[in-house]
């Protein structure tokens, strides 16, 4: 706050302070080592043997969550789902897949079989020349890699699965268990509660973890609408504008040469102040400016298409929702770009500030 005014910066109502969820989860010590998820996953697994379904392709975001399950029991099946994974990290590089034959939707195999049919230079990853297969298997000798994107072949080598996915968590545990699973948890459901003095998140657990050290994660926050009301608070106090905040993640936006999804946390925003709820008000003014309001131009655009605005948010346009732009929740939106400014690596930009993004075309 200091360093904004000392920039001259002024706020306003409707501004936005976006707040990235690492900075609030280590000011909250949210942290959990491999032996405390160790601990979790063996007092829910009984230490015996289990599998792991649909992890993502990750050193920073899953390598030392598998190192942590995999001292936990006996015998640790990982079922890799291809050629890519949930989030579009390329298994196998795309030529070699189509050249396969194979059938994604219908085959699955034993690493052996698999290394038949792709070997080791078919399975570089394209970005980071990792051989992921290679590297998880040897995290932990009681490590077996086998394939499939049927989520229910891991019941041929155990009954006990955690699955890891992240986004269609919930419809692959149901499959599993339909299937006769004995023993089913999935990633949120571990480190959900503390163990010791561990960290934890309720809702999360694991999802959204990221590598701290080599024997520690850092959570996704907990508590979190507690800190997005307070900080608003404070800022109402401080300037006396109304500001809206959010804690965000990752965003939800596609490498579009790589295929890769940003999107490894579970949401974009796990907490917000009221005044992001909901979707944009917003029209594709290309589309009117390219149709009805072809002829016009200068004055006579600008008033015709304030006048679309003004109607639209009265719900006036009959056939406004089919030339409307994707209903989004703003939050996402607005997660995504605060994102966008703070990368994925560290720029020195743990809080963003957004301004204007509500200024409507109409009031100009």
């Amino acid at each position: 706050m200091a360093a904004a005014e000392n920039e001259n910066i002024k706020f306003n109502d409707g501004d936005i302070v976006g707040v990235t969820e690492a900075l609030v989860a280590r000011t909250q010590g949210n942290y959990a080592t491999c032996e405390q998820i160790a601990e979790d996953v063996r007092s829910k697994f009984g230490g015996e043997d289990m599998g792991i379904v649909f992890p993502i392709l990750s050193r920073n975001r899953f390598s030392i969550l598998l190192k942590a399950i995999s001292m936990a029991t006996k015998k640790l099946y990982v079922q890799l789902s291809y050629p890519y994974d949930e989030v579009g990290n390329p298994l196998v590089k795309e030529e070699s897949f189509e050249e396969s034959g194979v059938n994604p939707y219908t085959d699955s195999f034993t690493e052996e079989e698999f290394r038949k049919i792709f070997d080791k230079e078919s399975t570089i990853h394209c970005y980071t020349g990792i051989d992921y297969i290679e590297y998880y298997k040897n995290i932990n000798s009681n490590i077996e890699i086998i394939f499939s994107n049927d989520p229910t072949y891991i019941l041929k080598y155990t009954k006990n699965v955690l699955n890891c996915d992240i986004h269609t968590r919930m419809r692959t545990q149901r499959l599993i268990k339909k299937a006769g699973a004995k023993i089913s948890y999935r990633l949120d459901e571990i480190m959900a509660s503390p163990v010791g003095d561990s960290g934890y998140n309720p809702q999360y657990g694991l999802l959204g973890s990221n590598m701290a050290t080599e024997d520690k994660v850092k959570l996704f926050p907990k508590d979190t609408q507690e800190f997005v009301d307070a900080l608003a608070a404070k800022l109402r106090a401080r300037t006396g504008k109304n500001i809206e905040v959010l804690i965000y993640g990752d965003g939800g936006f596609k490498d579009p040469v790589s295929g890769i999804w940003e999107f490894a946390d579970p949401v974009v925003a796990p907490a917000y102040t009221s005044g992001l709820v909901g979707t944009p008000n917003e029209l594709k003014i290309k589309y009117f400016a390219d149709n009805e309001f072809v002829s016009l131009s200068g004055e006579d655009l600008t008033k015709a298409m304030k006048e679309q605005i003004k109607q639209k948010e009265r719900n006036l346009v009959g056939n406004m929702k089919s030339q409307g732009t994707t209903p989004r929740n703003i939050t996402d939106l607005v997660g995504s770009l605060c994102d966008l400014v703070s990368g994925s690596g560290d720029r020195g930009t743990p809080v963003v500030l957004i301004q204007n993004y509500f200024k409507n075309y109409a009031s100009e």
